[in-house]
């Protein structure tokens, strides 16, 4: 699954620290999410959607090989 979280956290110039803090989790984490190397559970999505003020959708997609 691809992802927007890269861009969204920079819009905010946010570090992946401080996103994972907002969300919880560590920023091992993020990174992971962001380098498409883990897919966030169905509550950590809609967590990270919420703290981007946005919907799932705008941040997650399928990837073409999906």
């Amino acid at each position: 699954m691809k992802n927007r979280l890269k861009v969204l956290r920079a819009e905010r110039d946010w570090s992946q620290a401080d996103l994972a803090e907002r969300l919880g989790v560590s920023r091992q984490t993020v990174n992971a999410i962001e380098r498409d190397k883990y897919d966030p559970s169905l509550p950590l999505a809609f967590k990270i959607a919420y703290v981007f003020e946005t919907t799932i959708e705008d941040v997650f997609h399928p990837s073409v090989e999906e």
